[in-house]
């Protein structure tokens, strides 16, 4: 593997065994990612893009082929891989300031140094004021961002970004993305974005890959040749041309 990849997947197979049947999920896929690279997946609904993440975060094995994540195994990474999901999973009984380091507390990293990082990271997003309120005090878009901050107070190298705006109404959408966006460049994070939105999609990463439908395989991909934040992109000319492509991939 080359040293420049964080995350490699090599003629990988899944099959989900249930008791009546075996469902095949994803079939013969083959996708890199470089480091620091951010990387967006989109494909039909159902065809196995969240499985693809599970077994990056080793959370599933493969049936077959091979999965490289940070030069070793999935599932030896660790806190080395955050994973922001749909929903924010806060704690309804812990206030935000320890939900954000929750994972901290859980991985032993807890510190007065890391702690700092996390209430600084808490400020960044706007959530310094609200450090001591519960979740149900917060919108839908500020319990993103507390899940966000959770997730950044382990200092991943890899992000694994599971649909986590789909909840959203669409202006507190286009924040966040530039929000994302912009904390993974300035971090140096690897990320992967999977999206039914192809313009989330084609604004947030350096690169997008079409899966088939089930089993998964990646039809194409396309570089995001693009300057500016993810709101800029949106307005850029080369925007429409690269929505078509894969807009035209994903209904072949």
């Amino acid at each position: 593997m080359n040293e420049d990849t964080a995350v490699g997947l090599y003629g990988v197979k899944l099959v989900y065994h249930e008791p009546s049947r075996e469902t095949l999920a994803v079939d013969g896929l083959d996708l890199n990612v470089r480091r620091g690279e951010f990387v967006s997946i989109v494909g039909p609904s159902g065809c196995g893009k969240t499985s693809v993440l599970s077994l990056i975060a080793g959370l599933f094995q493969p049936s077959g082929g091979r999965v490289s994540v940070l030069g070793g195994k999935p599932g030896d990474a660790g806190s080395r891989v955050g994973y922001m999901l749909q929903r924010d999973e806060l704690l309804e009984w812990r206030t935000i300031e320890k939900n954000a380091l929750l994972g901290l507390e859980v991985r032993k990293k807890l510190t007065r140094k890391t702690r700092a990082k996390t209430l600084a990271l808490l400020d960044r997003f706007g959530l310094g004021e609200f450090r001591r309120s519960y979740p149900s005090a917060l919108s839908g878009g500020m319990r993103q961002r507390a899940a966000l901050v959770r997730t950044l107070a382990l200092e991943p190298e890899l992000l694994l970004l599971d649909e986590p705006f789909s909840a959203l109404d669409y202006q507190t959408r286009l924040i966040l993305e530039d929000e994302v966006r912009d904390a993974i460049i300035k971090g140096g994070y690897t990320a992967i974005l999977v999206t039914h939105d192809i313009s989330e999609a084609i604004a947030m990463s350096d690169r997008v890959a079409v899966f088939s439908g089930r089993p998964a395989r990646v039809r194409r991909e396309f570089d995001v040749d693009i300057k500016g934040s993810a709101f800029e992109r949106r307005s850029s000319p080369g925007f429409s041309r690269l929505f078509d492509g894969i807009w035209k991939e994903l209904r072949a």
